[in-house]
Protein backbone atom coordinates (compact mmCIF):
# COMPACT_ATOMS: atom_id res chain seq x y z
CA UNK A 1 0.00 0.00 0.00
CA UNK A 2 1.34 3.42 -1.32
CA UNK A 3 0.39 6.76 0.31
CA UNK A 4 -0.98 9.78 -2.15
CA UNK A 5 -1.43 13.38 -1.23
CA UNK A 6 -3.05 15.13 -3.87
CA UNK A 7 -3.06 19.02 -3.92
CA UNK A 8 -5.72 21.11 -5.45
CA UNK A 9 -4.40 24.91 -6.03
CA UNK A 10 -6.91 25.77 -9.01
CA UNK A 11 -10.35 26.49 -9.03
CA UNK A 12 -10.50 24.74 -12.48
CA UNK A 13 -13.02 22.64 -13.31
CA UNK A 14 -10.76 20.20 -15.45
CA UNK A 15 -7.65 20.34 -12.78
CA UNK A 16 -10.57 19.56 -9.89
CA UNK A 17 -11.89 16.72 -11.98
CA UNK A 18 -8.38 14.62 -12.72
CA UNK A 19 -7.62 15.02 -9.03
CA UNK A 20 -10.83 13.75 -8.19
CA UNK A 21 -10.60 11.00 -10.49
CA UNK A 22 -7.32 9.85 -9.46
CA UNK A 23 -7.71 10.16 -5.76
CA UNK A 24 -10.47 8.10 -6.35
CA UNK A 25 -8.43 5.09 -8.51
CA UNK A 26 -5.89 5.59 -5.67
CA UNK A 27 -8.40 4.86 -2.95
CA UNK A 28 -10.31 1.72 -4.87
CA UNK A 29 -6.68 0.39 -5.54
CA UNK A 30 -6.58 0.00 -0.89
CA UNK A 31 -3.78 2.70 -0.92
CA UNK A 32 -3.96 5.57 1.39
CA UNK A 33 -5.20 8.93 0.01
CA UNK A 34 -5.48 12.33 1.29
CA UNK A 35 -6.51 15.50 -0.42
CA UNK A 36 -5.19 19.34 -0.14
CA UNK A 37 -6.85 22.59 -0.86
CA UNK A 38 -4.97 25.31 -1.35
CA UNK A 39 -5.14 28.80 -3.29
CA UNK A 40 -7.73 28.86 -5.26
CA UNK A 41 -8.18 25.52 -5.08
CA UNK A 42 -9.80 25.84 -1.89
CA UNK A 43 -12.90 26.83 -3.66
CA UNK A 44 -13.97 23.47 -4.33
CA UNK A 45 -14.57 23.31 -0.40
CA UNK A 46 -17.91 25.06 -0.99
CA UNK A 47 -20.61 22.70 -1.01
CA UNK A 48 -22.55 24.99 -3.21
CA UNK A 49 -20.56 25.43 -6.05
CA UNK A 50 -21.78 23.34 -9.82
CA UNK A 51 -20.06 20.58 -9.42
CA UNK A 52 -21.45 18.98 -12.82
CA UNK A 53 -20.07 21.12 -15.09
CA UNK A 54 -18.33 18.95 -18.07
CA UNK A 55 -14.77 18.54 -18.69
CA UNK A 56 -14.09 18.20 -22.44
CA UNK A 57 -14.18 14.61 -22.04
CA UNK A 58 -17.49 14.69 -20.44
CA UNK A 59 -17.02 13.09 -17.10
CA UNK A 60 -16.98 15.87 -13.52
CA UNK A 61 -16.21 16.64 -10.25
CA UNK A 62 -19.59 14.72 -9.45
CA UNK A 63 -18.82 11.46 -11.11
CA UNK A 64 -15.46 11.24 -8.44
CA UNK A 65 -16.12 13.31 -5.33
CA UNK A 66 -19.00 12.04 -3.70
CA UNK A 67 -16.91 8.64 -3.55
CA UNK A 68 -14.44 10.32 -1.65
CA UNK A 69 -16.43 11.74 0.92
CA UNK A 70 -18.68 8.87 1.12
CA UNK A 71 -15.28 6.97 1.71
CA UNK A 72 -13.98 9.58 4.62
CA UNK A 73 -11.33 10.35 2.41
CA UNK A 74 -9.66 13.57 4.59
CA UNK A 75 -9.70 16.29 2.26
CA UNK A 76 -7.40 19.68 4.41
CA UNK A 77 -7.91 22.99 3.72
Amino acid sequence: MAKFLFVLSKDDVETATRCFQFARIAHEKKHEVNLFFIDSGVMWADKTRDFDMATPTGDCANDYLPYLVENEVPVWV
